[in-house]
Order: structure tokens, then C-alpha cells, then sequence
């Protein structure tokens, strides 16, 4: 039996592992549940069905939760607030399921430097894959990683056929069901952006050994190239519950989680090059990733700014990583090589980026988002 902490209950992910809680109630007890508050409804009938030890709203919720007596955490927030619950969470020694990718991408070796080996486990399916695959090898094996998109709702369109579109047509992605940031995120590439840097972060791989295929129909999640040609590649129908459950048991796996491929139909798995020109943000997410230090979390910031200005119908489509990139250009990196990331360091870039999307004549909240 483990005892899990759940951030962030009542988003997409937080659901789907009560899910498998629930399915599996001798593997799994919940000990504590918190939300951002944007569900309290949810979150209310989650605390009278579970009547976890610990509860309650807010990053300062999260981040006491986070540091509780327990098997593993499961940081599902969404945005950079999930930096402090991360952290907090690797200080109490607890296993860190880590679907809150902005907290490693922000916190970059700040996060790192907490983490004892095999600490954090990836929840992304991406990144969960990738850790699958990479059991199949010694690291010095490795020559590089694939990480597929599905290219989105917009795959396939020229920079001129992005500029009319829709909050609802970026929110209707072919293949997942993910909350609306996330969405958004993905039909941006902006996700894919984040992901290329999170890979690089915990598995140690060079940026210029990541690279990014279109997969439209997602079931190829991610795969590892080692250096005798041979490629691993993780695939099942798409769906995070193999990911999450993964990431409440790793390493063990939770049989009957989810369907697998079924090898009596025909199946077809196609990989087209990815379209830097349409889609420039894996390419400047690797730049901010080059360029270390607080650039990642000034790209992350910029970015849900730009993504809540568009939901607003105050920025276009094809502006928000121009401006992420332009707000990029302006910034001047604090920190020369060796230097310790801290906190402050980390929140004081985060901050100048909100403002500064502001500044430069985007009208949007500066607040993160919260799952």
C-alpha cells in the first residue's frame, strides 16, 4: 500500500489518478488533496469520498501537502506555482511523481540539485516513455532522444493559414484530452518546447540530442536511438492513465490500467519532419535551454501570459511565441556558468517576464496558472 499526495486533484490529471486510485484501492491510499480552488465543487466531494489526512486550496496548500509523511507526491499542477510544492516535496525525501513540468523547466539545477537519483519520476507520456525505453540501455548507450507531437489541430497549416484562428479551434486537439493551458500549449508547440527542455533536465542528454517527430496518431509516445542503430520506442492508444499509474508505482507497473495497441486491426504509424517555420517554439525552447540559467523560466512565464491573453481574444495565434521570443531577447541572464540558481532567482525572472509581455502591449493577468 502506498500513500499518495495528490496536487492539484481536480484538473486533468489529478482526476484521472483518483481514477486509478479508486480502481486499485490495495495499492493506493490518499493521505492528502489539494487544488487551486478553480473546482471547489470537485474538490469538495474528492475530500467527503477520500477523507485524505491533509486538505486544502492554494500554492501554500500545495506546497504543505507536498512535504508530508508519505509514499509519493504527485505535483499535477499547472504552471510555474508548482515550483515550491516541487521542492518542497524533494526536501521531505518524498518520490516525486512530476506531471508539473514547469517547476523542473523554472527551476532548472535548483530542482536538480535537491533530487537524490531516482527521485522524481516523469508523468508526461513523453517523458515517462522515455525513462521506459531507457531501461534497455546504459546511459553511455544512448545516442539520442525522439520525442513525438501530434502536430496539434493546426498540423500541416502555413504561417498564413494560422493567423484567423480560434480560441476553439486551438482548444480541439485530434488526439488528447487535456485542460485548456496545456491545449493550447500543444497547438502552439510551446508544449513540445517545454517538453525538450524537461527531457534534457532529467535525463542528462544534451539539447542537441533531442529532437522532435510528428506523430499525428500518438500512439508512438517516445522513443530512445542508442548508438548500434537500435531504437526502443514506448507506444499504446493514447491516454495518460498508463503514464500516471507508472508514476504513483514506478517501478512497477499496474496491470489493467489501460487497453493496449490492438494487433488484430491494421495499424499504421506515420512521422513527419517537424515545421520550425509554422511552429518556431521547439527551436527557441532549445535556444532558451542553451542559454541556461533563467531563460527557461522567462520563456515559461512569457508564454502563459500570451496563452491567457489569447483565451481573452487580446493577442492572435501566431503572436504568442514571437513575443515570447521577443521577450526573450530582452532579457539579460543574471547568472554566469557555475553559478547557483536560487529561488528568488528564479520567481524575480518569472515575475519581469509577466511584466514585461504587459509592458510591451499585451492586456493579461500576470498570475500563473493553476490547476
Amino acid at each position: 500500500m502506498r500513500d499518495v499526495v495528490i496536487l492539484g486533484s481536480t484538473g486533468s490529471v489529478g482526476t484521472q489518478a483518483l481514477d486509478i486510485v479508486r480502481a486499485n484501492p490495495d495499492r493506493f491510499r490518499v493521505v492528502g488533496l489539494t487544488a487551486g480552488g478553480s473546482n471547489p465543487d470537485l474538490f469538495e466531494q474528492q475530500v467527503a469520498e477520500f477523507a485524505p489526512a491533509y486538505s486544502g486550496l492554494g500554492e501554500e496548500a500545495s506546497t504543505e501537502a507536498a512535504a508530508m509523511a508519505c509514499d509519493v507526491v504527485l505535483n499535477a499542477v499547472n504552471g510555474a506555482v508548482g515550483l515550491r510544492p516541487t521542492l518542497a516535496a524533494l526536501d521531505a525525501g518524498n518520490t516525486l511523481a512530476l506531471a508539473n513540468k514547469e517547476s523542473l523547466i523554472v527551476g532548472g539545477p535548483l530542482v536538480l540539485e535537491r533530487a537524490r537519483p531516482g527521485q522524481i519520476v516523469p508523468v508526461d507520456s513523453e517523458h515517462s516513455a522515455l525513462a521506459q525505453c531507457l531501461r534497455g540501455g546504459a546511459p553511455e548507450e544512448v545516442r539520442r532522444l525522439v520525442l513525438t507531437a501530434s502536430g496539434g489541430p493546426f498540423r500541416g497549416r502555413t504561417v498564413e493559414e494560422l493567423h484567423d484562428v480560434t480560441v476553439e479551434e486551438a482548444l480541439a486537439h485530434p488526439t488528447w484530452d487535456m485542460g485548456p493551458v496545456v491545449t493550447i500549449n500543444s497547438a502552439t508547440l510551446v508544449n513540445k518546447g517545454l517538453e525538450v527542455i524537461e527531457a534534457h533536465l532529467l535525463f542528462g542528454i544534451p539539447i542537441d540530442r533531442i529532437d522532435v517527430v510528428v506523430h499525428p496518431t500518438s500512439v508512438v509516445h517516445s522513443m530512445v536511438e542508442f548508438v548500434d542503430g537500435a531504437t526502443l520506442v514506448q507506444a499504446s492508444p493514447p491516454t495518460m492513465l498508463i503514464p500516471i499509474a507508472l508514476g504513483l508505482s514506478w517501478p512497477d507497473r499496474v496491470p489493467d490500467t489501460a487497453p493496449a495497441v490492438d494487433w488484430t486491426r491494421p495499424e499504421t504509424w506515420e512521422f513527419f519532419p517537424l515545421d520550425d517555420e509554422a511552429f518556431p517554439a521547439v527551436a527557441l525552447a532549445k535556444r532558451a535551454a542553451t542559454t541556461g540559467g533563467t531563460a527557461p523560466a522567462v520563456y515559461n512565464a512569457a508564454n502563459e501570459v500570451c496563452v491567457e491573453a489569447f483565451r481573452q481574444g487580446r493577442l492572435a495565434f501566431t503572436q504568442i511565441v514571437p513575443t515570447i521570443s521577443a521577450v526573450l531577447a530582452r532579457h539579460d541572464v543574471p547568472l554566469t556558468p557555475g553559478t547557483s540558481l536560487a529561488v528568488e532567482d528564479v520567481l524575480a525572472a518569472d515575475a519581469w517576464a509577466r511584466a514585461e509581455v504587459v509592458q510591451g502591449g499585451v492586456v493579461a493577468g500576470q498570475g500563473g496558472n493553476r490547476g
